[in-house]
């Protein structure tokens, strides 16, 4: 698999080998000694800068601050929460010694961070004016996956943003889990071009803790699911075990209502394999380091000077006009080498200069989306490039947003719930009794499970597709990642 000869799998024939290759010949991330793990790459890491850019801006204008938590966390606190705690215990990391000496308690390497929050939040948490608590954290965290690791989608240590809030009353913290939810929409959906469907997961799979969980998920060529994001509100099932009680308007002391919600690097993978092609990756605009990336090209040395100068004019007026723009100067390599290089690296938009385009006052824009060529003229160019910018952004949702609905297929009987998913996979819309017995039995008959519940009920067309009992929901099952 040298870097030479690009990447050789194809993308429908075999998904699995095409990614990796993607991953690691664009030179997002490359694999760690230990197993389970990744060294996330400068091009990978600038990606996930501008993931963060576009959350962090948000939670900022709406009054969250950034905060950094211990990795260490007391197995004692893990306990507090039982339904939590046992949620996460078989994916813990643990330490239990320092230097030569035994622990004498074992310590959590962060597989979330509520219990260690919540810690806190009870010395901080006084009085209704303390509230509401709006807490950040850009971190990482630890849960043991050993056996089925693939970079950004699932590894042993993963980078997240974790947040973690406490509110007066029900009503606040419902309003903060569904003002997160649709602060994911905005960044998967506009910035990251993924459509993605919302709703809340069953009791069997919401957050072990959790009041209620909301969700946001998006579909994969291959016919899966992958889990976006979430936005829980914990109710008090923290708050009472430790004890964060605040003195209220009346006088009277009140446990708090709190929330907790994520998105990881998941939505690096998503994104890749979503928008990938047999090229390589494909990176929509609004979350690409680099926006476009010019090549000069000329055959003879003479001619260099002027097509350096030209290029390096480009590149800083559309910086000036906030245009993430880089040219490629290297001499090593050849014009045809680099634009190979640079559409595995998935950079939406390509100029290229050369002898003729200085002489005729004008360069060649190649969109990474469509391959599409178009000769523009120099005093057009800022507005053409944003004008190609903004249509790739916008191609790449609506392909994207036709593939999901595609990958919706409504059933009313069981037969054919099996018979679509080991067909096509996809979201199964089908009626649903409520019962957690029903919905495990299609799990383990299956592999599907419930990703989603609509945030307003639909229609029901049908009884159970498992039991034929009278249904009380619309849920869309599929098999996931």
């Amino acid at each position: 698999m040298s870097k030479e000869i690009g990447i050789t799998a194809k993308k429908a024939a075999d998904l699995s080998e095409w990614y990796t290759q993607a991953v690691t010949k664009a030179e997002l991330a490359d694999y760690a000694p230990v197993k389970g793990f990744i060294i996330l790459r400068p091009y990978g890491y600038s990606i996930w800068e501008r993931i963060k850019e576009h959350l962090d801006r948000n939670l900022k204008e709406t009054g969250h601050a950034n905060a950094y938590f211990p990795l260490l966390i007391p197995e004692s606190y893990l306990k507090k929460e039982a339904t939590h705690f046992k949620g996460f215990t078989p994916e813990v990391f643990w330490v239990t010694q320092s230097g030569e000496n035994a622990l004498s308690e074992r310590l959590a390497i962060r597989p979330t961070s509520e219990t260690i929050v919540n810690d806190a939040y009870s010395k901080w948490v006084r009085s209704w004016r303390d509230l509401p608590l709006l807490i950040n954290l850009w971190n990482s965290v630890l849960r043991s996956e050993i056996t089925a690791t693939r970079p950004f989608l699932r590894t042993s240590e993963f980078l997240w943003q974790e947040g973690h809030t406490v509110h007066a009353t029900k009503e606040d913290a419902d309003k903060e889990v569904m003002m997160i939810l649709e602060f994911y929409r905005q960044l998967i959906e506009e910035a990251l071009a993924i459509p993605v469907l919302l709703g809340y997961k069953s009791e069997k799979e919401k957050f072990r803790g959790a009041l209620y969980t909301t969700t946001l998920e998006a579909m994969m060529p291959d016919g899966k699911a992958i889990q976006m994001g979430t936005s829980h509100n914990l109710g008090q099932n923290f708050s009472k075990p430790f004890e964060i009680k605040y003195l209220g308007k009346d006088g009277e002391m009140h446990y708090a209502w709190t929330t907790s919600w994520g998105v990881s690097w998941r939505l690096i993978s998503a994104m890749i394999m979503l928008h990938g092609d047999d090229k390589g990756l494909v990176i929509p605009p609004q979350i690409a380091p680099i926006q476009v990336v010019l090549i000069p090209i000329y055959f003879k040395t003479e001619q260099s000077d002027a097509i350096t100068a030209k290029a390096r004019t480009i590149v800083e007026t559309l910086k000036k006009e906030g245009i993430e723009a880089h040219a490629d100067f290297r001499d090593q390599y050849t014009p045809g080498w680099k634009f190979n290089e640079w559409e595995m690296k998935g950079i939406p938009l390509r100029i290229e200069v050369g002898p003729r385009d200085v002489q005729n006052q004008q360069s060649v824009l190649v969109r990474r989306d469509n391959s599409q060529k178009l000769i523009v003229k120099d005093n057009d160019l800022v507005n053409e490039v944003k004008k190609c910018l903004s249509e790739i952004q916008s191609n790449l949702f609506a392909k994207a947003k036709t593939s999901l609905e595609e990958a919706v297929t409504t059933v009313t009987s069981y037969e054919e719930f099996k018979k679509t998913l080991d067909a096509r996979g996809g979201f199964i819309r089908s009626c649903w009794c409520g019962s957690t017995e029903c919905e495990e039995t299609i799990q383990n008959d299956t592999g599907a499970t419930i990703r989603t519940l609509p945030l307003k009920d639909e229609e029901l067309f049908s009884k159970c597709v498992h039991c034929g009992k009278p249904a009380t929901k619309v849920a869309y099952f599929a098999r996931s990642y």
